[in-house]
């Protein structure tokens, strides 16, 4: 296969970028008093402003063109068609299946994928019904208060995110908790003010083998059976969401009381599978499904809408041009929303996991950057931490800031505000301010000569700094799933556009069997020869200390 470089609209965007970079976002607004329509899509519930990034039309249309010649859309079909696109893992990848709300037969090695979900979900509507209502006792035929989920990446992170993203859609008919570090101060802390006899403990691991989870699914069962002295107790207290049944068995936990995992799933998109239970306890099955119905929309665009009108599509062209092309390596996620303050940490992981990676399909190593580094927090919070960064830096980083138009909490005059500062950040950092208006001000102000050449050059502001700006009408389970969904299938276009396996994850598992190792050392009085001498020694030092 050709490669990326190879391609003559990859040859033509290199130019085009050498050609931009000269040019000031402030002169592509005055050239063209239409571009925030020419770069702007409104989809249900979410406006799309790309305007204030390094592009013009042909620009644009050369982007499309390296869609088009990488065969974007015949790789899409492939993903919904349950090809297997995960190559290094001979995988189908079907998360988009778990949200599919049309109900169309997708079918995997002569089997109706469709029907499994529905099957789990029917499984999952009763449970939770079972849970939320007080029908599901523990060993003390006390009714079920508390929830905590043991997990790790993407059984942890997606649920907790959205189970905080819709905090105030739950009626608080249980209460949630998230254990996913195995430091142990953690699963410590969530289980100290809780009672046994009312603790409903869910253990999502695909292989169920998982060492951090594990470990806190041992320290979970020893907890409970301190209090109820009966192995049986177990049965009632513990479910699990596994592709490894047999393993959760032996743990202890009933059949019945386990809920499937495929591996066309891959965790950090697993949320809207049984992965997902948590966040269904705490909202409700109806509301789940909701958030689903908000993914299955977005799926729906994604798979039609033209890709000068395709919302994931034009994301990915431009996060792509902005860290390959023009050397962007860096890129924040800003949310202007307390609902969404684990936002920045779920994409970060969704997309630096999926792709963070050096070598193509055919495992040579790329010339060219592939995907920036994620970062980001809460708008407000950020501003008075690292904006000083974003404004002022040799560094441009590329930022999306994510608001809602209607705030949950009621406090309109609080949204106001919030907004307000929303705004007028994307602008700051597209407008700048250069060294004339800075005197100009500081003059007005009264401020002496010398003191205006001193503080001068110190307030300018290049501005000049990409941003995107997605705004949803309000967050509720429906706009949750349009917005997931959205990076998701970013995240997918990315990894066609730079030729790279965006469904496995290698490098995470190259430190688990290390640490796997270094674990065994650790409990024992043996010492492995292989280690870096930086390595070997710490771990003397730690042994030689450690109580």
């Amino acid at each position: 296969m050709t490669s990326r470089t190879q391609l003559n609209s990859w040859k033509k965007l290199q130019s085009l970028a050498e050609d931009i970079k000269s040019t000031h976002l402030n002169q592509l607004f005055e050239q063209n008093p239409d571009r925030f329509d020419n770069f702007s899509l409104k989809l249900d519930n979410m406006l799309f402003d790309y305007s204030k990034n390094l592009i013009n039309q042909e620009i644009l249309d050369t982007l499309i063109e390296l869609a088009n010649d990488v065969q974007l859309s015949h790789w899409r079909e492939k993903m919904f068609n349950a090809e297997r696109i995960n190559l290094t893992e001979n995988r189908a990848v079907l998360h988009t299946a778990l949200r599919n709300r049309s109900l169309s037969p997708i079918m995997l090695d002569g089997e109706n994928v469709t029907e499994q979900v529905e099957a789990q979900l029917e499984k999952m509507k009763g449970f939770v019904q079972q849970v939320r209502q007080g029908s599901w006792l523990g060993y003390s035929n006390k009714r079920i208060t508390d929830i905590v989920n043991i997990g790790v990446g993407g059984s942890n992170l997606g649920p907790q995110m959205v189970t905080e993203a819709l905090k105030h859609e739950s009626d608080q008919s249980v209460n949630v908790h998230y254990v996913s570090n195995v430091d142990g101060t953690q699963i410590s802390e969530v289980l100290a003010p809780l009672n046994p006899e009312k603790v409903l403990f869910i253990i999502s691991s695909k292989t169920f083998t998982t060492t951090e989870t594990i470990t806190n699914a041992n320290t979970a069962v020893a907890w409970l059976l301190n209090k109820s002295q009966d192995k049986a107790s177990i049965a009632k207290h513990f479910v699990a969401v596994t592709a490894n049944k047999e393993n959760a068995m032996k743990f202890g936990i009933d059949g019945d009381s386990i809920f499937s995992m495929w591996d066309w799933v891959g965790g950090r998109f697993s949320l809207w599978s049984a992965i997902g239970l948590p966040i269904a306890l705490d909202i409700g099955f109806e509301k789940f499904i909701q958030l689903l119905e908000g993914a299955h929309e977005m799926d729906e665009h994604f798979k039609h809408a033209p890709f000068d009108q395709n919302a994931p599509v034009l994301l990915a062209l431009i996060s792509l041009f902005n860290c390959t092309f023009l050397g962007f390596k860096s890129q924040a996620i800003l949310p202007y929303d307390q609902s969404l303050h684990m936002l920045s940490a779920y994409l970060q992981q969704a997309e630096m996991e999926s792709n963070g990676k050096s070598v193509n399909w055919h495992g040579e190593q790329v010339p060219y950057a592939t995907v920036a580094s994620i970062w980001g927090e809460l708008g407000i919070n950020g501003q008075h931490a690292f904006y000083q960064y974003l404004h002022q830096s040799n560094n441009v980083v590329p930022a999306d800031f994510i608001g809602s138009i209607e705030p949950v909490s009621g406090l309109k005059h609080h949204h106001t505000t919030l907004m307000a500062n929303f705004f007028a950040q994307t602008q700051a950092l597209m407008t700048g301010v250069n060294e004339q208006q800075v005197r100009q001000d500081l003059k007005a102000k009264g401020r002496v000569q010398q003191v205006i050449d001193k503080i001068a050059p110190h307030k300018v502001h290049e501005g000049n700094r990409p941003t995107n700006t997605l705004l949803m009408s309000k967050i509720t389970p429906h706009t949750i799933g349009q917005l997931i969904a959205l990076y998701e299938h970013k995240i997918f276009s990315q990894g066609i556009l730079l030729q790279i396996c965006s469904f496995d994850q290698w490098g995470v598992e190259l430190g688990k069997g290390l640490a796997a190792n270094i674990e065994d050392e650790l409990n024992s009085d043996s010492s492995c020869a292989d280690h870096d001498g930086s390595t070997a020694n710490l771990i003397k030092h730690y042994k030689a200390l450690a109580s």
